[in-house]
């Protein structure tokens, strides 16, 4: 659990500043759950270029909550609770001072969402909160208020959580949780997570992953783990302290975000990580009479292919499916049905005169540009977590570059915003097979062709 706050002052020399407003949102790593905003008398006046920047001069102040009355709502709403703030170090130390002052000793953890930027979005122009949520198409409104800083720092943090592939940050708030007992525990964690669509990640007792996953239905999945009774799953349950979860808005990105974060961090109870997920490709090949070939082939990293399957039984099938698709020549396969026919009307069964070699070829190329990303630059949006925003998967000159979300109202105008929006993610082959067998049988809501972006 988090503790998502901002504060501003009276500004003044160090150690003597005073707080004129507080906001804090508690944030479970999805959603609020509580917050606290209010306006507090400083007991001291506040700087004129601090009136100028916040708008809040001594006036607004003179019948607001002094400190020492906020105090204890403040204690309750971060207890077992990560600070969180743009420039931490700075709030987490005016907090500090307000509660000395007091005679209170208040200790928490804190993070430094300026620190974790640098860290997961390197190259940016500038860490200020401003300029940085801006870039990255995060709407912020009352500026150099508390309340409106916060809440940006808090759409900024779950941006950073989904870029932190490696889990860190999660890991570190487990590791303040309370221990249970088996049966309590199982319960409590099933209770804990969504019926949505989403990558899971179970944890162990100092927080490390150990089990990644994905589902349309997180809770369902989850249920079935605990409710195996087999030796793997009786040792994962064993072995199981807590689960954290994203969700992802459709099963595409859940996918692509299991295979990148299993390969990444190759948790103890996810074994198949070094195998390849298909089984089976369709390559090409130009005989001596100019003609392209299909070919179905047993999975080579090494080669490359126009498609991939998960089985050879399925390659197959599908390849039986173009030939109808794009009327092209079974003879031009290696296929060896019983009827090795052309299915060009116009072949007479051979496929030997030249003039049809570039009628035939033409329908074979449609297929390859219909199935590959092969040199293609494109960006394919659906749906995302919520219902003001949409998801992105980004492909550069056929490669995949990573994955993200923007708000509705965020233009994408260039190939530059896409970038600063998206995870990138390694161009693996497995990736472009999840891609490529997804869209086989789902559409998403668009795709933009880079090239008509400007750049």
């Amino acid at each position: 659990m988090y503790a998502i706050l901002d504060l501003e002052t009276t500004g003044g020399k160090y150690n003597e500043e005073g707080v004129t407003e507080v906001a804090i949102y508690k944030y479970d790593g999805h959603e609020i759950v509580d917050q606290f905003i209010s306006l507090v008398n400083p007991e001291r006046p506040i700087q004129a270029f601090v009136v100028g920047l916040t708008g809040i001069n001594n006036e607004m102040l003179r019948n607001a909550p002094k400190f020492f009355e906020v105090a204890k709502r403040i204690i309750e709403i971060t207890e077992d609770c990560i600070i969180v703030a743009h420039n931490a170090q700075f709030d987490y130390r005016i907090l500090q001072l307000e509660f000395d002052r007091l005679g209170y000793d208040y200790q928490r953890k804190s993070l430094c969402t300026v620190e974790l930027a640098q860290n997961l979005l390197p190259d940016q122009e500038s860490y200020s909160l401003g300029k940085l949520v801006r870039n990255l198409g995060i709407p912020i409104t009352d500026r150099h208020r508390a309340s409106g800083d916060a809440l940006a720092t808090v759409k900024l943090f779950k941006l950073l959580l989904a870029k932190d592939t490696n889990k860190t940050i999660i890991q570190e708030a487990i590791k303040l949780n309370p221990k249970k007992k088996l049966d309590t525990k199982l319960r409590d964690l099933i209770s804990e997570v969504p019926s949505s669509t989403g990558v899971y990640y179970f944890h162990n007792a100092n927080g490390k992953v150990i089990l990644i996953g994905k589902s349309r239905n997180i809770k369902k999945r989850v249920t079935q783990h605990f409710t195996n009774d087999n030796r793997k799953s009786k040792q994962l349950q064993e072995d199981v302290e807590a689960i954290s979860y994203e969700e992802t808005g459709n099963e595409l990105i859940a996918q692509l975000k299991e295979n990148e974060e299993i390969k990444k961090i190759k948790p103890a109870h996810n074994r198949s990580y070094r195998r390849l997920k298909f089984k089976a490709q369709i390559v090409s090949f130009i005989d001596e009479k100019g003609y392209i070939n299909l070919q179905v082939e047993k999975a080579d990293p090494q080669k490359s292919s126009i498609v991939t399957y998960a089985t050879l039984h399925v390659a197959k099938s599908n390849l039986v499916r173009i030939l109808e698709e794009y009327n092209l020549c079974a003879a031009k396969t290696n296929l060896n049905l019983k009827e090795d026919r052309c299915l060009d009307s116009t072949c007479s069964g051979a496929c030997f005169n030249k003039e049809l070699v570039s009628d035939y070829n033409t329908r074979v190329e449609s297929f390859i540009d219909a199935v590959s990303f092969e040199q293609k630059s494109v960006a394919l949006i659906d749906r995302g977590r919520t219902t003001d925003e949409r998801s992105l998967i980004l492909i550069e000159e056929g490669a995949f570059k990573g994955l993200g979300y923007f708000n509705l109202n965020y233009q994408i105008s260039n190939t530059e915003i896409l970038n600063r929006i998206i995870t990138p993610m390694e161009n693996s082959l497995d990736a472009r097979h999840i891609i490529q067998s997804y869209l086989r049988v789902k559409k998403v809501i668009k795709t933009i062709d880079l090239n008509e972006l400007a750049h």
